[in-house]
C-alpha cells in the first residue's frame, strides 16, 4: 500500500490535506458547542504541555475535536479505531496542522495495531478512545506508559462494556469516563445520530427503496431505537430482535414486531445488527433467509453478523458494487454483506451529522479537562461526567439553535427542595 510516512505521521498522501481542510472547515460552521469550547481552550491553554493520544475514527468532525485540543496547547497524537472509517483527505490535513497522525483507509489488522502503538509512543497522560483498544493495548502490552497516564475517556457502548468487565476484573490501572453514558451523548449520539447515519450508509451504497420492506433491527438499546425509528419513517414494517425482556416489551409498545432471530431471518429484508455482541446472526440464520436479503452492521466490532458462516456456506463471493459483497449459496440464493460487516454508517458513508458529534465531541474535549483537573483523586473506575456538564453541552446547544427555556422561580425551587408539602 503507498503512502506518506514520516516520523509524525503516516497518510495516504500529504497531498490531500487542502480537501481535508475544506471538509474540517465546512462541518466545524455547524458544531457551535465544540466552536464555543474551543474559543474558551484557546484563550486559557488548559492543556500546555500535557500529551493526548486518540483512537478515533477520523473523519472531519473527529479533525475538529483534535484540532481543538491542539488548539488548547496539547501536543495529540491519533490512530483509527476502524480500518474503513478513515478519511484519508482529512488524516493528511491533521498531518499538515501538526497532529502525529497514523491511518490509511483500508489498513490490515497489522497496520491497525502498528499505527495505534505509533499514536501511544508521545507517552501520553490522557486516551480518548473508541471500542477500548488503546486502552486494551496499554493494559496488555504498554504498561510501561501505565505512571504516566492520568486517565482516558471512551466514545462509545461497546467501549464501556468492555472497561466495565476491565473493571469487573480488577485490570483497570488508571480512571475511565464513560462520555457514552452522558445524557447528551447517548440520546442524541445514539439515537438520532446512529438513526440518521446508519440509512445513510445504507442507501448510498444499495440505492434501494426502503418502504415495504420487512426491516429486521437487532437490538433495541439507544441506536437500535434510532434505526427503529427512522426505518419506520421510511415506510418499512419494523421486526425488533432483542434478548433483553424489558426493552423487547419497549419495542413492542413503541409500535413495533419483536421476534426471536429464527423467525425474523424468514421474513426479513434488510438486517441492521446494533448490539455490541457476537454472532448475532449466524449459519442457522443465513440458510433461512430470502433471497437477495442485505446484511448490515451499525455496532463498533465486525463481529456480530458472522462472516466466517457466510463464506462457509457460498459458492461464491464477489462485489457487485463498491462496499457490497455478494454470497452466492448452494441453491441459488444470494445474501449481500455491506461494508464488509463493519460499521456502515462510517465505512459506507460519513458518520453521524456534524449537529450530532458536535455534543459528543464537547463532551469528550470537557472530559480530558476534567481529567485534567481531578486525576490525583480519582480510582481506577468507570466514571459518568457530572450532570452540569452534560447540562451545560445542552444549554450551548439550545442557545445556537435560539432556543430559550422556562427557569425555575424561588418559590417553584424552594418547594421541590421541601418534603414539608402534602396533600
Amino acid at each position: 500500500m503507498m503512502m506518506n510516512c514520516t516520523r509524525d505521521y503516516c497518510v495516504k498522501d500529504i497531498n490531500l490535506a487542502p480537501d481535508g481542510e475544506k471538509k474540517i472547515d465546512w462541518v466545524s460552521r455547524f458544531m457551535p458547542v465544540l466552536q464555543a469550547i474551543r474559543k474558551e481552550f484557546e484563550e486559557k491553554r488548559p492543556f500546555k504541555g500535557v500529551r493526548i493520544a486518540a483512537t478515533l475514527h477520523l473523519e472531519m468532525k473527529t479533525a475538529f475535536l483534535l484540532l481543538t485540543l491542539k488548539a488548547a496547547g496539547a501536543e495529540v497524537s491519533a490512530a483509527a479505531s476502524n480500518p474503513l472509517s478513515t478519511q484519508d483527505d482529512v488524516v493528511a490535513a491533521l498531518a499538515k496542522a501538526g497532529v502525529k497522525v497514523y491511518a490509511i483507509r483500508g489498513e490490515d489488522r497489522e497496520q491497525y495495531y502498528e499505527f495505534l502503538h505509533k499514536a501511544l509512543d508521545i507517552e501520553p497522560n490522557i486516551i480518548i478512545d473508541d471500542g477500548a483498544d488503546m486502552v486494551s493495548t496499554v493494559l496488555k502490552e504498554r504498561t510501561e506508559l501505565i505512571d504516566g497516564l492520568w486517565g482516558a475517556s471512551e466514545e462509545t457502548t461497546t467501549g464501556v462494556i468492555r472497561l466495565r468487565a476491565m473493571e469487573k476484573d480488577g485490570v483497570l490501572r488508571f480512571p475511565i469516563i464513560a462520555v457514552n453514558d452522558s445524557y447528551t451523548k447517548y440520546l442524541f449520539d445514539n439515537r438520532y445520530g446512529t438513526g440518521q447515519s446508519t440509512w445513510d450508509g445504507i442507501l448510498r451504497t444499495t440505492n434501494l427503496l426502503v418502504a415495504g420492506k420487512n426491516v429486521v433491527v437487532v437490538g433495541y438499546g439507544w441506536c437500535g431505537r434510532g434505526i427503529a425509528m427512522r426505518a419506520k419513517g421510511l415506510g418499512a414494517t419494523v421486526i425488533v430482535v432483542e434478548v433483553d425482556p424489558i426493552r423487547a416489551l419497549e419495542a413492542r409498545m413503541d409500535g413495533f414486531l419483536v421476534m426471536d432471530m429464527m423467525e425474523a431471518a424468514k421474513v426479513g429484508d434488510i438486517f441492521i445488527t446494533s448490539t455490541g455482541d457476537i454472532n448475532c446472526i449466524r449459519k442457522e440464520h443465513f440458510e433461512v433467509m430470502k433471497d437477495g436479503v442485505i446484511l448490515a452492521n451499525a455496532g463498533h466490532f465486525d463481529v456480530e453478523i458472522s462472516k466466517p458462516d457466510l463464506e462457509e456456506l457460498a459458492v461464491e463471493i464477489s462485489e457487485p458494487r463498491p462496499n457490497i459483497t455478494e454470497y452466492k449459496l448452494k441453491d441459488g440464493r444470494r445474501l449481500y454483506l455491506l461494508a464488509e460487516g463493519r460499521l456502515v454508517n462510517l465505512a459506507a458513508a460519513d458518520g453521524h451529522p456534524a449537529e450530532i458529534m458536535d455534543m459528543s465531541f464537547a463532551l469528550q474535549a470537557k472530559a480530558a479537562e476534567y481529567i485534567l483537573n481531578n486525576h490525583e483523586r480519582l480510582e481506577p473506575r468507570v466514571y459518568v461526567l457530572p450532570r452540569e456538564i452534560d447540562e451545560m453541552v445542552a444549554r450551548i446547544k439550545l442557545a445556537s439553535m435560539g432556543i430559550k427555556i422556562e427557569e425555575l422561580t424561588e418559590e417553584q425551587r424552594k418547594y421541590l427542595e421541601s418534603w414539608e408539602h402534602g396533600t
